[in-house]
């Protein structure tokens, strides 16, 4: 059974950079793609970037283009979001994902993602 588990978020002010932390266990990491979505309140989950098993393709979200890099460390098990220059409006949970299906390239969509962490808190005051 995958888990994986958040870290790294908190309260950062405008500008500032942080970087979330998603360390996985149970399954052959090394072999799957993952993503990074984010919820704010009374909002939907969306996609905020992906990478490929090896991490050598990464997708971004439009908003947040340009601020953030995803990456990964295969021998640690883990996928890291780096985001610069925060907003207030990248204030949401984040959770990170891994695709469904091992050796597949990375999407958008909630669906073809089959487990998933708790989620860290990230809030961007102004």
């Amino acid at each position: 059974q995958v888990r994986l588990v958040e870290s790294g978020g908190g309260l950062v002010q405008a500008g500032d950079s942080l970087r979330l932390t998603c360390a996985a266990s149970g399954r052959t990491f090394s072999s799957y793609s993952m993503g990074w979505f984010r919820q704010a309140p009374g909002k939907e989950r969306e996609f905020v970037a992906a990478l490929t098993w090896g991490g050598g393709m990464t997708y971004y979200a439009d908003s947040v283009k340009g601020r953030v890099t995803i990456s990964r460390d295969n021998a640690k098990n883990t996928v890291y979001l780096q985001m610069d220059s925060a907003k207030t409006q990248d204030t949401a949970v984040y959770y990170c994902a891994l695709r469904n299906r091992p050796g597949t390239t990375p999407t958008r969509f909630l669906g073809d993602y089959d487990a998933w962490g708790k989620g860290t808190q990230v809030t961007v005051s102004s």
